[in-house]
């Protein structure tokens, strides 16, 4: 029992991530008709956020301590970060440990303001070519993307933690009535999966009961008529892909702690969110987060030992690392359209 709730657990974290990219790729195939697969590199812009709110509350001045030396014997220079200067020692360094949260103050209007240049700068010049050319103008933007930011932050990691006070595991086997330490996770990945629900939750909210989202609904069903009734529909589609980029840099923000980041993220989460939103259904916004965390779920228990090894004796080794595929092929023979796809849609 502890380990399956402990590969649940798992499932629900690494889904949350599927989950959250998908719905953003969702969101711009069902109002643009566009397969954008530079909607990674947006993933991985909104993890730099992070970095950078982190880089600019650790900008210090440099003072020297004539009364302290370094191993030289040279007067000690002492740094100390503005955020403390301007705001004190007790709010400059909450300000410091708090940086990932503060992020996301940060990643949204910049998320917003890069997807608009997205849209409007290139994508909308596609959105009546076949696919394969989306497909390759936006891989290679997502490129260009990519080499911007190892250009100007390096190739190697970066750590950025996540505040100290959610640093440490939640030991749910005392929860469940179970010996301690039975099934214990860490705090951030259930922070980052209730952080993932409530944005879920909050794009289904705005596009059932808002006047903005049924018009994009109805948009996504019908563009013409909607665009008939002198609804200038674009413009709002145009939102939608700022909304949707603000999605996957929120995504990346929250997603740091857990795994630092690095410059090719975004292509690691890109080709198993595109798969999740074909196993979901083109154009499904309730499949694609469905596809997300049932595929995350069968992820984590594909890299259990026993599976690992029952699989080996089939000849089917590292079947961690090809089961979402496994799973898309045969949801593609069986079902084209997808487990919540509209009929047609991916069927030709």
């Amino acid at each position: 029992m502890d380990q399956f709730l402990l590969q649940v657990l798992n499932g629900l974290d690494k889904g949350s991530a599927y989950a959250l990219i998908a719905l953003g790729l969702t969101l711009i195939f069902g109002t643009l008709g566009v397969v954008n697969f530079a909607h990674g590199a947006l993933f991985m812009v909104g993890a730099f956020c992070a970095v950078s709110m982190q880089k600019i509350f650790e900008i210090s001045k440099v003072t020297i301590d004539a009364t302290k030396t370094d191993f030289l014997g040279n007067p000690l220079k002492v740094k100390t970060p503005y955020v403390i200067e301007w705001f004190g020692e007790s709010a400059g360094n909450a300000m410091i440990n708090w940086s990932v949260p503060l992020a996301l103050l940060l990643a949204i209007p910049v998320m917003l303001l890069v997807g608009y240049i997205m849209e409007r700068g290139l994508i909308k010049h596609f959105y009546k070519r076949p696919h394969a050319d989306q497909i390759l103008v936006t891989f290679g933007l997502a490129i260009v993307i990519q080499e911007i930011v190892k250009a100007s932050y390096g190739a190697n990691p970066i750590p950025t933690p996540a505040p100290s006070q959610f640093v440490g595991s939640f030991d749910f086997g005392v929860l469940l009535g179970m010996d301690p330490n039975a099934v214990i996770y860490p705090y951030w990945r259930l922070i980052y999966f209730a952080f993932s629900a409530v944005i879920i939750s909050a794009v289904f909210a705005f596009l059932r009961f808002t006047t903005f989202g049924m018009v994009v609904r109805a948009g996504m069903a019908d563009r013409e008529t909607v665009g008939l009734l002198g609804i200038n529909i674009d413009r709002r589609f145009t939102l939608m892909f700022g909304a949707a980029a603000a999605v996957a840099g929120l995504a990346g923000v929250m997603y740091t702690p857990i795994n630092s980041p690095n410059y090719h993220m975004g292509m690691d989460f890109l080709v198993l969110s595109f798969v999740v939103v074909v196993v979901g259904g083109m154009g499904s916004l309730p499949g694609a987060v469905l596809a997300g965390f049932m595929l995350g779920i069968l992820e984590s228990f594909a890299s259990m030992n026993a599976v690992k090894d029952f699989f080996e004796m089939l000849y089917l080794p590292s079947i961690d690392q090809i089961v979402i595929y496994l799973v898309a092929i045969i949801v593609l023979l069986t079902r084209p359209r997808g487990l919540m796809g509209k009929a047609g849609v991916m069927e030709e």
